[in-house]
């Protein structure tokens, strides 16, 4: 049986952070939902095209979609002993379909969901902050981690220019539809005694310190 666990937490809580980090403690291969997305958008594949709407707009990307991208990924080798699902489910209908492709595939079932809980002011300003390099794509914030001269990379002297999904109004958007469409799973997880939640408001060393204690809790 594989060991299966789900972050979750909304845009900006941390999770791709944090989930390398989980994936190297506990081995286990680190699927990220917005990694596919982009690869699929970059090899403009069939799904990646259907995928590119809705992500420019803030919105989650239907059902369908998401699922096959996820299906496809973890029936690579990589994912045999199991996998940490970073972004993905996010609704509670992904969630019914990935029990019952588990199921059905003989995996077992999601063993542990840590929740990555932060306010919405604390991710609205992490989010709205960031901007990103031309040529590498190295990310920086003006608050967190600004760039020694302003609107140039440090690493290789490139302009930083803001991605349509961190400008504040699609942030704000991004926000609002995850709160309204992932509520609903914390409670779902939470009824099948599976859920853990963490500040993560908290230095990222002890957010990372919970998540591990979490996990390895079973």
């Amino acid at each position: 049986m594989a060991d299966l666990i789900v972050l979750l937490g909304p845009p900006g809580a941390g999770k791709g952070t944090q989930a390398k980090v989980l994936s190297q403690d506990l081995g286990l291969a680190h699927i990220s939902s917005g990694d596919l997305f982009r690869d699929h958008l970059q090899r403009k594949t069939e799904l990646g095209i259907l995928a590119q709407g809705y992500m420019q707009r803030g919105d989650l990307v239907p059902d369908d979609v998401t699922i096959s991208m996820i299906r496809d990924r973890m029936s690579n080798p990589d994912c045999a002993k199991g996998a940490i699902l970073d972004g993905f489910p996010r609704t509670v209908p992904q969630a019914q379909a990935l029990d019952a492709w588990l199921a059905d595939s003989k995996l077992g079932a999601v063993r542990k969901a840590p929740y990555i809980k932060v306010s919405e002011k604390a991710l609205v300003e992490r989010l709205s902050g960031r901007w990103s390099c031309r040529a590498a794509g190295h990310v920086y914030h003006e608050k967190f981690n600004p760039p020694k001269q302003s609107g140039k990379c440090d690493l290789d002297g490139s302009e930083l220019y803001q991605r349509e999904d961190d400008k504040a109004e699609t942030v704000k958007n991004r926000i609002r539809v995850y709160f309204e469409q992932t509520t609903p799973l914390i409670e779902y997880y939470r009824r099948k005694g599976v859920l853990a939640e963490i500040d993560g408001e908290k230095p990222i060393a002890e957010v990372t310190e919970e998540l591990l204690a979490s996990v390895k809790n079973k």
